[in-house]
């Protein structure tokens, strides 16, 4: 029994890595091209509900050789009433090529519990990019835009829709880039 199931997982680490290195190989090696704009250590404030943030970090790189983009964030919060300490908000986004559609994909995770399957669109307003949340009848759904807008300058807006709702701006903010 142990043997069968460790044929399994090499036969199972073989295809994925095969189709991994498909999907690299097949766009050339242009394929992180749309993403080039993120890439790198970002620093700023953001606006909107439910409170400002008063310190952030968010950093884009590669990672295992290129197979994957890494986005590390942090956002510090002011106490909510009654409480001393600020709140913190981390989280970590995976950014991938999926063989199986031809498209981007992204899953984020964060220190609330939050998991969240992303489909990425290359806008055509270059540059710029959107995660949309892969829909679920009874869940929220979930929107990330990015945008250059400026040299060195990166917009962000987060939004969130109710089951069979309208997508509503939770928060928005501007980055720098740090040199």
């Amino acid at each position: 029994m142990l043997q069968r199931n460790s044929l399994k997982s090499a036969i199972l680490v073989i295809f994925l890595s095969g189709s991994g290195l498909q999907a690299q190989t097949s766009k050339g090696t242009d394929l992180w091209g749309p993403f080039q704009f993120l890439i790198g250590n970002w620093s700023g404030v953001g606006s909107g509900n439910p409170a400002d943030a008063i310190a952030g970090s968010t950093s884009f790189s590669f990672d295992l050789d290129k197979c994957i983009i890494l986005r590390r964030n942090r956002a510090e919060y002011p106490p909510i009433a009654g409480e001393k300490i600020n709140k913190v908000h981390e989280d970590l986004m995976i950014i991938y090529p999926d063989s199986a559609d031809s498209k981007f994909h992204a899953v984020y995770f964060d220190n609330e519990g939050h998991f969240i399957n992303y489909i990425v669109s290359i806008s055509a307003n270059q540059p710029a990019l959107e995660f949309v949340s892969v829909s679920h009848k009874e869940g929220p759904r979930f929107r990330l835009v990015y945008e250059s807008r400026l040299e060195g300058t990166l917009t962000t807006e987060f939004f969130i829709a109710p089951p069979g709702g309208d997508y509503k701006l939770y928060v928005r903010g501007t980055l720098k880039k740090n040199q």
